[in-house]
């Protein structure tokens, strides 16, 4: 996993636009609403849940990546914001968002705030991976969200995917 992840953005082949096939298919089990996409890097999960009518907020430290998400923005509904999660600069609000989205980012002391920051019958869609220096264990994401109604659960190719539904 990169660092420096300004450099990362800087090579325009990390600015994969094509959303997750889980935020594609999950994205037509509710009507549009808020969205929040945590750690968004170029936005590919924020444009395209905006372009489906949801009003999103994009949060990452990356400069670049988010200078290269205003740039696909045009006029999609998307507030498009740079915060450190690490360092608390961005709060997710409780009962916030219809849906949040946390691919590939783990930092698991948002978890807490995540669950809170759905409303009820929302969704969260996350990915973590389970190998490398930042990773999940297994079963891991599934305990994290047990009082939820897990939509779809998968470990594999050295991914946990997640797919619940706040009661």
């Amino acid at each position: 996993m990169p660092r420096d992840w300004e450099e990362h953005y800087r090579n325009r082949a990390n600015a994969d636009l094509s959303p997750d096939a889980l935020v594609a298919e999950a994205a037509e089990w509710l009507p549009p609403g808020g969205a929040l996409d945590l750690a968004c890097g170029t936005g590919r999960h924020a444009l395209y849940l905006a372009k489906l009518g949801w009003q999103v907020t994009a949060v990452d430290a990356s400069a670049v990546a988010l200078d290269l998400l205003r740039r696909n923005v045009g006029g999609l509904p998307v507030d498009v914001r740079r915060a450190d999660l690490e360092r608390c600069e961005f709060t997710i609000g409780p009962e916030s968002y219809d849906l949040i989205c946390d691919f590939l980012y783990l930092q698991r002391s948002l978890f807490p705030a995540i669950r809170e920051g759905i409303r009820p019958g929302g969704l969260f869609l996350g990915a973590m991976r389970l190998d490398g220096t930042f990773r999940i264990e297994p079963g891991e994401l599934r305990r994290e969200f047990a009082a939820w109604k897990i939509v779809y659960y998968s470990e594999s190719g050295g991914i946990a995917k997640i797919a619940a539904r706040k009661a």
